[in-house]
Order: C-alpha cells, then sequence, then structure tokens
C-alpha cells in the first residue's frame, strides 16, 4: 500500500488547531500585561540559629547571615560589608562562620550588614568538662562523612582491601571490633594515635587506594585522634541516642545564582542539640533547579521547586528551596482563575509562589476526549459526543463525568490498571489463577469496593486459588520477604528491599524494622501447588500456620513481628499476624495508604504524579506539591476510601480542565500542573483506539505456561480488547513495542510511555495498522458501500479520531488529496486513513 506523505503532513498540520492557539495565548499575554510596577523589596536579615548553645568543651556552631524573602529565610550573605564581632571571647570565639565554646558563660554575638544589626544570644556550659569522643556518634560519623563507610568503599558487602564496614555504620558494635581487633590491632595505635592504619591511611601518610580522604589537623582527624588518645572506647547501652536531626532554613526562598547554606542539629535523647553540619551527607534531589556541594552549601541554577537531602546517623530530613520563575504575573491573574475544589486552591497557591500562569480552561470538545480516554480508557463516540453536548453547557462536564465513572468501560480499564499494579500475569500463575485472579478484581471495582476493605481483603486472604482470586497475590509472592516487599510497594509507595541487608541508605527503616515487618507474613502457606503445568490442576489452597517465625540472618534469631513504626505484637501470638499487618496498613493513621494511592491516581489524570516515580513515595523523593498531596490523602480518608470519589474531584477540578496549551509564562515548566501535559496514549488504549475508529478488533494469543504442552489459542474471545486482557501474557508485538507493562516487578516503571523510531516503523510499516484498513468490512468499506463523499468522510473520521469536527481549511486539504485517487478510490481513502491514524493529535491525550 502506498500511502501520501503529503496528507500525513497536510493533517499533522491541521489538527495542531493553529488559530485556536493563537486567540489564546494573544488573549492570555493581553492579560499578563496589565501588571502593577513591582517595588523591589527592602532586604532584611536573620542570623540562623536565633540562639547558640554550646554543651562541652568540644562544642561548636556554624551559623548562617540570611536574607529573609517574603517572611523566609534565604539566600547566604555575602555582602563585603558584614561585619561579626562576639562581646566576650573569653567565653566564646569565632573562627570560620562558627562559635566555639571556650569557658561557661553567657555572651552575645553581634552581625551587622549595613545599618542593621542582629543579635544572637550565645550560651556556653560544660566547658570545663573534657569531652569523651563517642563511637557511636562521633567516630561513626566521621567515617561515613569522609566516604569509608560508604557503598563504594569499605561499606561494601564484602569490603575493600580486607578491612569491611557496615554501610553507613548501621552496626557499630561489627565495626568496632572491625577497627580494633581485627588485623592484629594495628589499626589502632593507643600510644601513638598518628601511627594508627585509622589515620595513616586516610591521611596519605601510608600508601591507601582510596586516596587523602582526611586532612591532618582539620576537626574530622582531631575526633578520630581524641578516640584513640582516650582509650578508644567502643559503643555502649549509656551512649546517648540520636532521636532525629533538624535544618535551618527548614524552607528557603531563592533566585537563581544564590547560594544557600543548610545548617544541621542532632537532637539526642539526654537533651543536647548538637551543630554536625560538618559530619552530615548533602545530596540535591533536583540538580535542575539546585546544587549543593559537601557542605551543604546549596546553588540555585533554576527555578522550581528542590530540596536537599541531609543524611547523618540514618536519620533524613529535607531542607525545601522556592526558586520563583523569573515572570511578573500579576495576582489579578490568579484571583480571577476559576476554583471548583481545594486541588485548584492548592495548586493556585503554588503558581504564585513560582511566579507561574495558568493556562485558561480547554474547551468542550478537548474536554471530551481528555476525561474519556483518562477515565475509561477509550474514545468518545460521535453519539456519546451528540450527547455530551445537548446538555447545558452549564453542567455537561459533569453530567459526562457521572456517565463515565458508572460505564462498564469504566470497570473494564479500572481492573486493568490494578491488575498491572498486581501483578497478574500468565506466565507466573496458571490459566485458572490468572481469570479467577482478573475476576475478583473486576468484581471489586464493579461495586466500588472502598481501597481499604480491597487491600484488607488481598492481606488476609485465605482459601482455594480458584474460588478467592486474592490468594493469587501470595502465589506471585511466596517468600515472607517477597510479600513484605511487594505489599510496601505497591499499597504504600515504599521500597525498603534496601534494608533486607542492611540500614537503608536513604531512608529510616532499619534492618530490624524490614524483617519484624517480614515475621508477619512468616506463617503464611499452602498445598496443592498446581503440578508441573502438563498433569497439574493449577489450584491451591492458602491457609495460615499457627506456629512459624523468620529467622533475621544478621542476628540468627527471629525479630518480633511488627508494622513499620509500629510496636511489635507477642511472638508467640497463635493468630493470624497479617489482621494486625491490615489493621495498620489501612488505617486512616497510616501516613503512606492514603498518600500513595492518591498520588497513582493523580499520575493516572494528570500524566505525572505530585510524587514521581509514582511508586516512590521515599522521603529523599518529595512531591511537587506537597500541601496538595496531603489534602488529597486527607480528603480520600475522610471519603471512606471511595476512589470514585477521588477520582470526580480530580476530573471536576479546574487544575485537571486547563488546557494544554502553553503559555509564554508556564512554558518552562513540567510539573507543577500550569497546565495539561499532553503525553501519548498507553499501548492497550492506542491499538483499542485504532481498532475503534477503523472498525476492527484485534485477536490476542495467550503464552502458554511454561512447562504446557502448546499455546493456549483460545484464551480470549475474537473482539477482547487490549484495555480486557486477564495478563500481561500475550503474544502482540504491539503491545510490546508501545511499552506494555509486562507485569514482572512490582513497580510502575515497567510500563514505558517514550516514544521511539520502532514505533514510528511499526505504524508506517508494520502488521499492524496497514492490514486493518486493508479489510473490506471496516469503516472504509463501509463508506464505500453506502458512497460517502468525500467530505463526509473526512467529516466522520474526525468526529471518531478526534471528537470534532473538521475545520474548513483541514477539509479543503484532505479533499484535494482524495481527488488525487479518483481512479482508485480505496487507496486515497486508507490514505486519508492512516494519515489521520498516525498523527500527533490522534496518538497523544492532550
Amino acid at each position: 500500500m502506498r500511502f501520501s506523505r503529503t496528507c500525513q503532513s497536510q493533517v499533522s498540520g491541521a489538527v495542531c488547531r493553529t488559530d485556536k492557539i493563537v486567540t489564546a495565548a494573544v488573549a492570555w499575554i493581553a492579560i499578563l500585561l496589565w501588571q502593577p510596577y513591582v517595588i523591589a523589596e527592602q532586604p532584611q536579615y536573620r542570623v540562623l540559629p536565633a540562639r547558640i548553645v554550646l554543651d562541652g568543651s568540644d562544642s561548636v556552631q556554624q551559623f548562617s547571615v540570611v536574607e529573609v524573602r517574603r517572611g523566609q529565610a534565604s539566600a547566604r550573605v555575602v555582602d563585603p560589608s558584614l561585619k561579626i564581632d562576639i562581646d566576650d571571647d573569653s567565653i566564646a570565639m569565632i573562627k570560620d562562620r562558627q562559635v566555639r565554646a571556650i569557658s561557661n558563660g553567657a555572651t552575645t554575638l553581634r552581625c551587622s550588614v549595613g545599618d542593621e544589626t542582629i543579635e544572637v544570644p550565645v550560651v556556653v556550659q560544660n566547658a570545663d568538662s573534657p569531652y569523651q569522643q563517642s563511637f557511636r556518634n562521633d567516630v561513626q560519623s566521621v567515617l561515613a562523612k569522609a566516604g569509608c563507610s560508604m557503598g563504594a568503599c569499605h561499606g561494601a558487602l564484602a569490603g575493600k582491601g580486607g578491612f569491611r564496614l557496615s554501610l553507613r555504620g548501621y552496626d557499630p558494635a561489627h565495626d568496632y571490633n572491625t577497627i580494633t581487633r581485627e588485623a592484629r590491632g594495628r589499626r589502632i595505635e593507643l600510644a601513638d594515635p598518628g601511627r594508627s592504619l585509622l589515620l595513616a591511611k586516610p591521611t596519605g601518610a601510608l600508601p591507601h587506594k582510596g586516596g587523602i580522604k582526611l586532612e591532618t589537623g582539620s576537626r574530622h582527624y582531631r575526633i578520630l585522634a581524641d578516640w584513640i588518645a582516650q582509650g578508644a572506647k567502643g559503643p555502649a547501652d549509656t551512649d546517648a541516642r540520636l532521636q532525629k536531626i533538624t535544618v535551618m532554613p527548614e524552607v528557603a526562598t531563592l533566585a537563581p545564582g544564590d547560594q544557600s547554606q543548610v545548617l544541621v542539629q542532632a537532637h539526642y535523647d539526654d537533651g543536647r542539640v548538637v551543630d554536625v553540619t560538618h559530619l552530615s551527607k548533602f545530596s540535591a534531589t533536583d540538580e535542575s533547579v539546585a546544587r549543593v556541594d559537601n557542605e551543604g552549601l546549596a546553588t540555585v541554577v533554576g527555578s522550581g521547586e528542590a530540596a536537599v537531602l541531609v543524611w547523618f546517623g540514618s536519620k533524613v530530613v529535607l531542607a525545601r528551596m522556592v526558586v520563583p520563575y523569573q515572570f511578573q504575573i500579576a495576582d489579578s491573574v490568579y484571583a480571577a482563575s476559576a476554583k471548583r475544589n481545594f486541588i485548584d486552591e492548592e495548586n493556585l497557591n503554588q503558581l504564585r509562589k513560582l511566579n507561574l500562569a495558568p493556562s485558561p480552561r480547554c474547551d468542550d470538545t478537548v474536554f471530551l476526549r481528555r476525561s474519556t480516554l483518562d477515565t475509561i480508557g477509550r474514545l468518545p463516540t460521535p453519539a456519546e459526543r451528540d450527547r455530551f453536548f445537548s446538555d447545558p453547557p452549564q453542567t455537561r462536564r459533569d453530567l459526562w463525568i457521572e456517565r463515565l465513572l458508572a460505564s462498564e468501560d469504566f470497570v473494564s480499564y479500572w481492573t486493568y490498571r490494578w491488575s498491572d499494579m498486581l501483578l497478574i500475569n500468565g506466565t507466573r500463575l496458571r490459566p485458572v489463577a490468572v481469570k479467577t485472579y482478573y475476576q475478583w478484581v473486576r468484581d471489586r471495582v464493579r461495586k466500588n469496593q472502598p481501597w481499604d476493605e480491597f487491600v484488607r481483603e488481598i492481606l488476609t486472604a485465605t482459601g482455594r486459588s480458584d474460588e478467592n482470586g486474592a490468594t493469587n497475590f501470595y502465589a506471585l509472592h511466596q517468600s515472607p520477604e517477597d510479600m513484605t516487599e511487594n505489599a510496601c510497594q505497591a499499597f504504600l509507595g515504599l521500597s525498603i528491599g534496601c534494608a533486607k541487608c542492611h540500614n537503608h541508605p536513604l531512608e529510616k527503616w532499619t534492618n530490624d524494622q524490614y524483617y519484624a515487618m517480614a515475621n508477619l507474613f512468616a506463617r503464611v502457606r499452602a498445598k496443592g501447588w498446581g503440578g508441573d503445568g502438563r498433569n497439574g490442576d493449577g489450584i491451591r489452597t492458602l491457609f495460615v500456620s499457627a506456629a512459624g517465625d523468620l529467622i533475621q540472618p544478621n542476628r540468627g534469631r527471629p525479630q518480633p513481628p511488627a508494622p513499620l513504626d509500629s510496636p511489635p505484637i507477642e511472638i508467640d501470638d497463635p493468630s493470624d499476624r497479617r489482621l494486625v499487618l491490615a489493621d495498620w496498613m489501612t488505617s486512616p493513621d497510616n501516613p503512606y495508604f492514603a498518600r500513595s494511592i492518591s498520588n497513582r491516581l493523580w499520575a493516572n489524570f494528570f500524566g505525572r504524579g505530585l510524587v514521581e516515580e509514582v511508586d516512590d513515595l521515599r522521603l529523599s523523593n518529595p512531591a511537587s506539591n506537597e500541601p496538595l498531596l496531603k489534602k488529597l490523602a486527607d480528603h480520600l480518608v475522610a471519603i471512606d476510601f471511595d476512589l470514585k470519589q477521588q477520582m470526580r474531584l480530580m476530573l471536576q477540578s479546574e487544575t485537571y480542565q486547563r488546557s494544554s496549551i502553553a503559555l509564554p509564562e508556564n512554558k518552562p515548566e513540567s510539573k507543577y500542573h500550569s497546565r495539561y501535559y499532553p503525553r501519548r496514549l498507553m499501548a492497550e488504549v492506542l491499538l483499542d483506539s485504532i481498532d475503534q475508529v477503523v472498525g476492527t478488533s484485534s485477536q490476542f494469543t495467550e503464552i502458554a505456561f511454561p512447562g504446557a504442552d502448546k499455546q493456549k489459542t483460545d484464551f480470549y474471545s475474537t473482539g477482547t480488547k487490549a484495555i480486557e486482557l486477564y495478563d500481561s501474557a500475550v503474544n502482540s508485538y504491539f503491545l510490546k513495542t508501545f511499552g506494555r507493562n509486562p507485569r514482572e516487578i512490582t513497580c510502575e516503571c515497567e510500563r514505558s510511555e517514550e516514544q521511539s523510531m520502532v514505533q514510528v516503523l511499526h505504524l508506517s510499516n508494520g502488521d499492524t495498522l496497514n492490514p486493518k484498513l486493508a479489510l473490506e468490512n471496516n469503516v472504509i468499506g463501509n463508506a464505500i458501500d453506502n458512497d460517502l463523499s468525500g467530505r463526509e468522510f473526512v467529516r466522520m473520521m474526525f468526529l471518531r479520531a478526534f471528537a470534532r469536527e473538521p475545520n474548513e481549511q483541514e477539509s479543503r486539504r484532505l479533499l484535494a488529496i482524495l481527488a488525487e485517487y479518483e481512479t482508485d478510490r480505496r487507496t486515497g481513502l486508507e490514505d486519508a486513513t492512516w494519515s489521520i491514524l498516525t498523527s500527533a493529535e490522534f496518538t497523544f491525550n492532550y
């Protein structure tokens, strides 16, 4: 078949709706030009921290003089006129922007910027008591800061050069034994600390493959040397324990080119608050906005919201930064923007803070197509379009949303989405299990079962796999560790797998917490695992034993079973431990459960999650709009986890209904939802949409279960849509090429919406689209049989593919091209249809 490149280019250009784009842009630019003259803020200054307490002879507090913008601490001041003095230098001294303890007493730190002077009270206590360096709190922190206990060095599983430390110092007892007892004790020289390998190698006094990690005479060197000289005492039960860490400033309002010093304080259970900025590790969560050096000095390089991740002593915290875009937007723009619910309020608050303009509302045709694709996974039909426009303009969108939520296609689409998350996969489950699991999910979606009840049924499932589909969750995840990791990933958006071997390097989860959680699944048992695939019936029965525990390898004994961040239950309690887990996981007080599913729903309707990736809700991956995500989670709890109500809230919001056309004042951003983000249709929806427009269907062949004699060719009947497939074990080159989720691991990252040249070539010359166009009884054949005119055919195809009428220019161009095929009308109509189906407007939701 010969396809007209001219036809393709003409349609692609036609469907861009250039006139509408120009009109909308001009209108909004005109609004934005009417702005009041902005008077520069008079700078004010603040010292962080506002009060300094030094506890002990070795105590030091770093400080920073910052500007105050919009009531928040901002950039570090580098003004050469800055003057720093201390009233009584016999009590404390100043060196390198640090206040250091000298003797007990109180004094005042004075920082002068121009005509303004800020006074900071300074209190020194216990300066007359020698400070005993702590292996747990001081030595381990120095080794982590220097990188010695990191995964790339001695913190690797096998260590380096015969010297192995626990990753980031999560096991002080092991590390103390390694440092002081191994290598014939040569790593420590009590009589002459400088000769200790612990100091000689990282300073370069002796050959060290890791290079120089410590400078002789530095504060970190002195901590290690003092600890050795004081007898190299090990960790003890009486050591002060770290409770939390805090940062200053918690939120900084900055501008490109600014710098902001992040200060870190550690809070111990003995009441001490210690400056640990010099011992903390820093990393930027978004380096397109800000970068941070090893000492916590952040430099702004772009606009948006970002954060500095701070790690110290297995505690993690974020120092957030707001960098407004360099646009001047009048407050009247935000005031005039429509607000339907709290989504719009929180979104506009953020846009105002970032100086981003919201795009105007999309038109009804765009909303009709967009909402249909996002909610039920198919295109609106011409009849549905007519019904939509027959309703009053003021209510037609709300009425359409209700029809979408009540449709049978809603059930198919959301069953498929949850099947992705639950990994319903015919290469890992036998056919009877696949079908039962899928039907179980479909039944719950049809009943609109509250999400907490849905998850509870899965977690506490028992019985036969052909009768209770939820039991197949445990067929896919057959060890307590797998059950734990996949339940946390799917239902909480937490990846805790790293804690299986050691404390999580970037989160608060410990090795003990991991095995305490996994022990909740330790008594899950099954019988009748289904045979070998040839003579097994595939039926298994899940039950819970009254005894049994998971041994924690690092301790050689079971960890008392407990949900994350919760007290343990009695280890000898014979009842089903999963009931405790289900109570905790689905509790309204669980800080992750409602956030996780709200974020998944948001990503479906808005193109990206407030947290991205959507199932990666770790602290070190902050939300693009934290107040909004919190309100969404709170709202879901308030409506008893009714997902349809949550979807309705999102669909009705003006934020969702914005145009996808970028304005000059919001074009640079891609995650704050100043507009709707166009995205390629997911593979299954795109294939179904092609069939819907052309009037064809696809045939699917099930991949055989491992060990089976032959492929199952009768698993799906003719007419089954891609979005109705039970699982991912289907031979479909199209779905594979366009990035379907293979359902191998619990991670939304398995699905790809990226565009590729392979996709372009497959649409152009592959065996999916071209054969469908050539079928005799498709929409083209029917048009010829009914003797439709060229204009009638073009109109019909635009309504089927785009849910809109072609404009006169589009019709003229296509009719001119069809005229070139006067002697071969069928080929001309196929060419026109191919051009429509391969255009950006068709393959994208906008």
